[in-house]
């Protein structure tokens, strides 16, 4: 799976999803300071899911159409240590194959997904 991992995502997580085979670029490392925008266009660019915790994600998606085909996975999970969140990233973005076509928030309980504008949903 190609992702992009916000600066927020900690890297725990990063190098769980690398460890398993993922291939994961991290903004933290090659991009640290870049605009939401930027980072949203280059995940688009790159055919790469976008993981965050930041909701601004949303609002550039849905009500300011920009380009997010590729999928948004925000995290809205309680977070007691970075190997929990690392557990429960790898645990979500495995056990799904259609995270393209959504705006997807992992929850603690759930996972909610919401079909993108313009994008053909996956199947699978």
């Amino acid at each position: 799976m190609l992702i992009l991992a916000n600066e927020n995502i900690p890297g725990a997580a990063v190098e769980a999803l690398r460890q398993r085979g993922h291939d994961v670029a991290w903004a933290r490392e090659d991009s640290p300071g870049e605009s939401d925008l930027h980072l949203l266009d280059r995940a688009q660019g790159e055919r790469r899911i976008l993981l965050t915790f930041d909701k601004d994600f949303g609002e550039l998606a849905f009500r300011l159409g920009q380009s997010a085909i590729e999928g948004v996975v925000l995290l809205r999970i309680s977070t007691p240590s970075s190997a929990r969140v690392a557990e429960v990233i790898v645990a979500a973005l495995e056990g799904r194959v259609d995270w393209p076509g959504h705006f997807s928030v992992i929850e603690d309980d759930r996972i909610r997904m919401t079909p993108l504008p313009g994008a053909k949903q996956a199947t699978g």
